[in-house]
Parts: C-alpha cells; sequence; structure tokens
C-alpha cells in the first residue's frame, strides 16, 4: 500500500480524498454507500446559527456549460447541528470539517466560539461567499477587507484550523486569498 497521508492546514489526513461541503450533507445519507474510513475526510453541509429553509424549487438548472444551484443554505441550525448531528458525525472513521456561514461577523465569532467547545472537529471551513447582511446583502468573499474581517474573528474565537471558502464572483480572486491568509486562515478553499 502506498502512504497518501497529508497534511493539510495542520490537519493530519489519512489520503487527500475529502467530500466536498454540500455534497453529502450531514454523511448520513452515504452511510450505506461509503467507506468513510477510506476517505481523507467530510465537509459537512454548511450551517448557520438559525435554521434555514432554502430557496424554493427549482434550486438546480442544467446549462450548456454545467449546472447552477441556488440551494440557500438550508440547514438544521447550529443548535439542531450540535444536538442532532454531531453525535453521528463523531463517530465517523475519519476526519470532519465543519462549514459555517453567517450573516454578520459577530455570527461568525459566535458559531465558531459554540463548536469550539466540541470535541472532534478537525477544523472549520468558512463559508464567506454567503450575504452580509450588515452591509446590504454584499457577499463577505467580495472584498478583501471584509473577508479578513471574518476569518480574524473566527481565528479570535477558535484554535481550529481555518478553512477560508471563497467566491468566484469576484475580479482577482488572489487579492482576496491572500487577504484572508494574512487575516489567518490556514488554507483557502477554491471555489464555492
Amino acid at each position: 500500500m502506498v502512504d497518501l497521508s497529508v497534511d493539510f492546514a495542520g490537519v493530519s489526513l489519512r489520503n487527500p480524498v475529502l467530500l466536498a461541503s454540500g455534497t453529502c450533507n450531514y454523511g448520513q445519507e452515504l452511510l450505506q454507500l461509503t467507506d468513510f474510513s477510506r476517505l481523507g475526510g467530510l465537509v459537512t453541509k454548511t450551517i448557520t446559527p438559525q435554521s434555514r429553509g432554502g430557496n424554493p424549487p427549482q434550486r438546480i438548472i442544467e446549462t450548456a456549460g454545467g449546472m447552477l444551484n441556488a440551494i440557500g443554505l438550508q440547514n438544521p441550525g447550529l443548535d439542531d447541528f450540535i444536538g442532532e448531528k454531531w453525535s453521528f458525525l463523531a463517530g465517523l472513521d475519519t476526519k470532519v470539517i465543519v462549514n459555517i456561514a453567517g450573516f454578520s461577523i459577530g455570527e461568525f465569532g459566535l458559531m465558531a466560539s459554540r463548536l469550539e467547545a466540541l470535541q472532534g472537529i478537525a477544523a472549520l471551513e468558512v463559508n464567506i461567499s454567503c450575504p452580509n447582511v450588515e452591509a446590504g446583502g454584499d457577499n463577505f468573499a467580495a472584498r478583501p477587507e471584509t473577508a479578513a474581517a471574518v476569518i480574524k474573528e473566527v481565528k479570535r474565537c477558535s484554535r481550529l484550523p481555518v478553512i477560508a471558502k471563497l467566491t468566484p464572483n469576484v475580479t482577482d480572486i488572489a487579492e482576496i486569498a491572500q487577504a484572508v491568509v494574512e487575516a489567518g486562515a490556514d488554507a483557502v478553499s477554491l471555489i464555492n
């Protein structure tokens, strides 16, 4: 057997294969289909402070160049994630990275501090490609200043490794990536 283990953002992974956020919900749906012990890890579907029903259908549309989706961050909310989802995820034989989103910088900090108390989270993937309600719906990852501010707040509230999940909807993604790394991000996820 070849050793495929890697160190990613300070997290030791069995191999570099991660199930991306949103593709497997919170893992339960794939339990009968996937041997989680063969994966490097799983990135959870995004969670927000409060539960969200998401956008009404039709959420996914096929195009000539691929597909477009607008799920709307449907999720059970932080309390239900901690109370109902985490016990299952913590029992998986793989690393679990929790994806978080907020609609203000303070919400990101709140989530990071609440999740800090759980045992077994490998890292936080910070979904800054969601709307900043305080700025009239502007995307946190659209400007280096707001992207960096979120990452600084998450790093202030948690010792977990932080992966900044960026958006493709910018003119210079390198500028945004550099800003989040300077703010303390341990890695970047390209692209939402």
